[in-house]
C-alpha cells in the first residue's frame, strides 16, 4: 500500500476515535432515528485491519444490539474499497439480513460485493465511516425490504413474511448480539441455573479469570458491559412484550430468500433469554463491586492507577472549594480512590429544586480502559437514570474524572435534552417526557415526588 494510502486510513481511523463512547457520532436532528453508532479498534502494528462495532439502531429488530465487522484495507485503498466480514454470525450460522450472511459476506454496492446504480458504488471520497454508516442502514425496521424484489412484494404473504422476519431478527440479536459475547467474557454456561452461574464465575479471590480475561481481550468488552446495565430495562422489557404473544416452542420460520447454509434458523425461546439476562448483570455488578477491593491491592502495591486517581479526586475537591461550587459534594468512601461518593444538592428555582442525590463512582484498576459505573443511591424517576439507579452519561474526555463528574451533573441537569434514544435508559420515564403535554406534567410530577423521598 501507498503511504498516501496509509496516511489516509490513518485519518480516517483517527477522525472516528475522536468520537466519545458511540456518543458524538451523531449527525442527526432531535426526533430523528439516522443517529450514528460506530465503535473501532485497531492493533499498533497493523492500522490497515481494523475490528468495528455497529449499535443496532433503536426502535429497530436489532436495537441495542452489539454487531462486529472485520474491515481490512487492501494495496488498492482509496481507490478500490476496504473488504468487509460480519463477524456476529453464530459461528457462521446465522444470516441476519438479506444484505449480511451468515458467511459473513456484506452485500452492498458501495462494496462492490452488490451491482447496483453507478451512483451508489464506490468512489474514493467515500470511507471507513461511509461503509459502516451503510451497513448499518441495513438494520431498518424491516430489513426484508432490502431483499431484490420487494418493492414488488405486495401479498399477504409477503407481509406474514416480513412480520415473522422481524420476530425473529429481534430473537436473536438479543441472544448473538447482546448475551452469548458477554457470556463467553465471563465463561457462563449458558445451561446453568442463575446461581450457580454466577456464584461459579465469582470464584476465589484470586486473579485467575482475570488474567484469563487478559489472554482474550475483547476490545469493546467494557462498551458491551456499560451498555447493558444502561440497556437491560429495555431488553427486558422487549423480551417481556414478546413472550406475552410467542409461544416458546414456535420455530422460526424461513424466508423465501434463505438458503441452505445461509439462512437463521431456530426457535423462540424468551423465558431463557430472561433467564440469562438477569444472570449476566448479576456477573456485571458483581464485579463492579469487586473494583474497590482489587483497587485497594493495586494500592498496596504501588501501582501507578491508585496514586493518579486519589490526585485527581484531591485536584476536583480542591477545585470546587476554589470555585465556590458548593452543591457538590465528594469523597472516597474509606480513603478507597477506587470509591467515590458524589452527592449533588438541586439547585433553587431548577427542576431539581430541593433534592438530595447520592451516587456511588465505581472504579477499575484498569481505568480509563474500563469505564467507572455509576450508581444512584435511591433511584430517580429520570430519563437518565435506569429503573434499578445505573446512570447514563457520556463524558467529553473518558481519561480525566473531572469530566466524568461534570457529565453526571450535566446529564441530571438537562432539562430539556434533543431526542436521543440511546441516551435515555429509563422506558417508564421516556415514554412520558416525549409523550404529549399531559405526559410530561406525568413526568414531571413523578420526578418531583422521586427528588422529595431523596429527602426520607
Amino acid at each position: 500500500m501507498s503511504d498516501q494510502g496509509m496516511l489516509r486510513i490513518a485519518k480516517e481511523v483517527k477522525q472516528l476515535q475522536k468520537s466519545s463512547d458511540l456518543y458524538e457520532l451523531m449527525n442527526t436532528l432531535p426526533w430523528s432515528f439516522e443517529i450514528k453508532a460506530l465503535a473501532i479498534d485497531f492493533r499498533d502494528d497493523d492500522i490497515r485491519n481494523v475490528r468495528a462495532l455497529i449499535m443496532g439502531p433503536p426502535e429497530t429488530s436489532y436495537q441495542f444490539g452489539f454487531f462486529e465487522f472485520s474491515i481490512k484495507f487492501g494495496k488498492g485503498y482509496p481507490t478500490k474499497p476496504p473488504a468487509i466480514q460480519a463477524l456476529t454470525t453464530n459461528k457462521g450460522r446465522c444470516r441476519f439480513n438479506p444484505n449480511i450472511y451468515a458467511s459473513g459476506r456484506v452485500c452492498l454496492s458501495i462494496l462492490g460485493t452488490w451491482h447496483g446504480n453507478r451512483s451508489e458504488q464506490w468512489s474514493s471520497a467515500q470511507g471507513l465511516e461511509s461503509v459502516l454508516i451503510s451497513i448499518q442502514s441495513l438494520m431498518s425496521n424491516n430489513p426484508y425490504e432490502n431483499e431484490p424484489g420487494f418493492e414488488n412484494a405486495n401479498t399477504s404473504s409477503d407481509k406474514e413474511n416480513q412480520k415473522n422476519y422481524v420476530e425473529k431478527i429481534q430473537h436473536e440479536s438479543l441472544r448473538l448480539a447482546v448475551i452469548e459475547p458477554l457470556e463467553s467474557s465471563f465463561a457462563i454456561s449458558a445451561q446453568k441455573p442463575v446461581g450457580t452461574l454466577c456464584n461459579e464465575w465469582l470464584g476465589d479471590d484470586d486473579d485467575d479469570e482475570w488474567e484469563e480475561e487478559e489472554e482474550n481481550y475483547d476490545p469493546f468488552l467494557d462498551l458491551r458491559k456499560r451498555r447493558f446495565l444502561w440497556y437491560f430495562d429495555l431488553y427486558m422489557n422487549t423480551i417481556e412484550f414478546e413472550e406475552a404473544k410467542t409461544s416458546r416452542t414456535r420455530n422460526f420460520q424461513r424466508m423465501p430468500f434463505e438458503s441452505a447454509g445461509n439462512t437463521m434458523d431456530g426457535h423462540f425461546n424468551y423465558p431463557e433469554l430472561k433467564r440469562r439476562l438477569t444472570c449476566l448483570r448479576e456477573a456485571i455488578l458483581a464485579e463492579t463491586h469487586r473494583w474497590p477491593a482489587l483497587g485497594l491491592d493495586a494500592q498496596k502495591e504501588e501501582l501507578g492507577i491508585a496514586a493518579n486517581l486519589q490526585r485527581q479526586y484531591e485536584q476536583i475537591v480542591e477545585d470546587l472549594k476554589r470555585q465556590k461550587i458548593f452543591h457538590i459534594n465528594l469523597c472516597l468512601v474509606d480513603g478507597n480512590p477506587f470509591l467515590w461518593e458524589c452527592t449533588y444538592f438541586g439547585q433553587p428555582m431548577s427542576h431539581l429544586d430541593g433534592g438530595v442525590f447520592k451516587f456511588k463512582i465505581y472504579l477499575s484498576p484498569r481505568f480509563p480502559d474500563e469505564q467507572p459505573r455509576v450508581f444512584m443511591e435511591k433511584p430517580v424517576f429520570h430519563i437518565r437514570v435506569s429503573k434499578e439507579g445505573v446512570m447514563c452519561y457520556f463524558p467529553q474526555r473518558t481519561e480525566e474524572m473531572r469530566h466524568h463528574i461534570e457529565a453526571i451533573v450535566g446529564a441530571l441537569e438537562e432539562e430539556s435534552p434533543p431526542y436521543d434514544p440511546r441516551t435515555t435508559v429509563n422506558p417508564a420515564a421516556t415514554k412520558l417526557f416525549w409523550g404529549s403535554p399531559e405526559d410530561r406534567k406525568i413526568y414531571n410530577r413523578n420526578l418531583r415526588k422521586a427528588i422529595e423521598a431523596t429527602l426520607e
